[in-house]
């Protein structure tokens, strides 16, 4: 078994955790908090400058000329139609439609693309692959990244980077300089607020960081951790893989699976795009015949909530952080699906989760209950079907 490595960004994240408290991620330690309350993180997303180690994403380098063909064909988007120094979000099928992995494809040049994913998937690109003229290159060591997100993460780019990042739209990415070092810089993230990535050679990370740090203090910038992202990427109706979908490749029986459609990717999903790409025809029959699960969020509603803990003579209890577990969701006393990911918003004030839900009451406005522990006892929270995401600020595309 492979021990776990450190990322490049280890000698600075060791340093200021507070709180030793670290996260595997794809054979990685990340930090998991720095400090030993997430205020002051989460609120740095939403308020001010998030600096968060996203180095354990998966990135592929796939050049040659028939790069874009391989991609078009692996991928439910119209490779294609995309022009240089464009991102697009998208996920890959298996030929049952059913998810695999997702993440984003960037357009380097005419020929050159990156793309990154939650985990390995370089055998199934390979295999693809076979007979095309194209070269795919695991680069996931080699390259560092940061996810730089909240709403003065622009001010503090553009006193560092050699070129104004004032015109880099929503899922663009640019080449740039940043104190000398070449970095890209593509307006992606995680976590539904104004933010961008940024990408670049190993051995440069620590000296990026430190750029970064030092010209967001007056901005408010705050090394976060995954547990502060986790609450903002609830907020903003973004799912985990292996946290609120099985990987087809991993899923052990056929429920465990999801297609695109069921996760509410339906807008990835480019049915008019030519050719044939893995899974199309179970995608389109699934267009035609309706899908029998929905992803879709519950507000859970706070008055319901104080009335089942006052019976036991307490207030309200919630998790401090984002919880990664499946709670069953009924309609009447009929378990009609199950959340996946829940939260507290410090944001909406609202008790939020991410729930899988059948046919027909994936519909939003629909009245629902959610399982919930109360000193020892199950007991059900009523809650309601609302379409996602919770949260987007206005200022996250402009």
């Amino acid at each position: 078994m492979q021990p776990l490595r450190n990322t490049p960004f280890h000698e600075k994240t060791s340093a200021l955790c507070q709180t030793q408290n670290w996260r595997k991620w794809a054979g990685y330690f990340v930090a998991g908090s720095y400090e030993h309350t997430l205020d002051r993180e989460y609120w740095a997303i939403r308020n001010s400058a998030a600096l968060i180690d996203v180095s354990p994403l998966m990135k592929y380098l796939i050049r040659g000329r028939e790069a874009a063909a391989l991609l078009h064909r692996l991928t439910t988007r119209d490779i294609h139609r995309m022009t240089v120094g464009q991102v697009v979000y998208t996920g890959w099928c298996d030929e049952a439609g059913k998810l695999i992995d997702d993440g984003t494809v960037a357009r380097l040049d005419e020929s050159t693309f990156r793309l990154t994913a939650a985990e390995p998937n370089l055998r199934w690109l390979m295999m693809n692959a076979a007979g095309m003229g194209v070269e795919i290159t695991d680069v996931t060591d080699e390259i560092a990244a940061l996810s730089f997100q909240g709403p003065n993460t622009r001010k503090v780019l553009n006193l560092v980077a050699e070129q104004s990042v004032d015109d880099l739209k929503y899922f663009r990415v640019m080449k740039n300089m940043i104190h000398g070092i070449e970095v890209t810089i593509s307006r992606t993230g995680y976590t539904g607020d104004l933010g961008y990535e940024i990408w670049m050679d190993a051995s440069d990370a620590l000296g990026i960081w430190d750029a970064l740090m030092q010209a967001g203090q007056n901005y408010g910038i705050a090394p976060v951790g995954i547990l502060a992202m986790d609450m903002a990427r609830v907020e903003a109706g973004l799912f985990m893989l292996e946290v609120d979908y099985t990987s087809s490749s991993h899923a052990w029986i056929e429920p465990q699976k999801s297609s695109p459609f069921e996760l509410g990717l339906d807008w990835t999903v480019e049915l008019d795009k030519s050719g044939y790409f893995v899974g199309r025809r179970a995608l389109e029959r699934e267009k035609r015949e309706g899908s029998a699960w929905k992803m879709m969020g519950l507000e859970v509603y706070w008055e319901g909530m104080e009335k089942i803990y006052k019976q036991v003579g307490l207030p309200p209890q919630i998790p401090g952080m984002a919880v990664r577990g499946s709670l069953p969701v009924l309609a009447g006393n009929v378990q009609v699906g199950y959340v996946s990911t829940s939260t507290w918003s410090p944001l909406l004030k609202k008790y939020i989760a991410l729930a899988h839900l059948q046919r027909p009451y994936f519909e939003a406005g629909t009245e629902v209950r959610m399982e919930i522990t109360v000193e020892h006892h199950r007991r059900h929270a009523p809650a309601r079907v609302v379409k996602l995401p919770f949260y987007e600020p206005a200022w996250k595309k402009k």
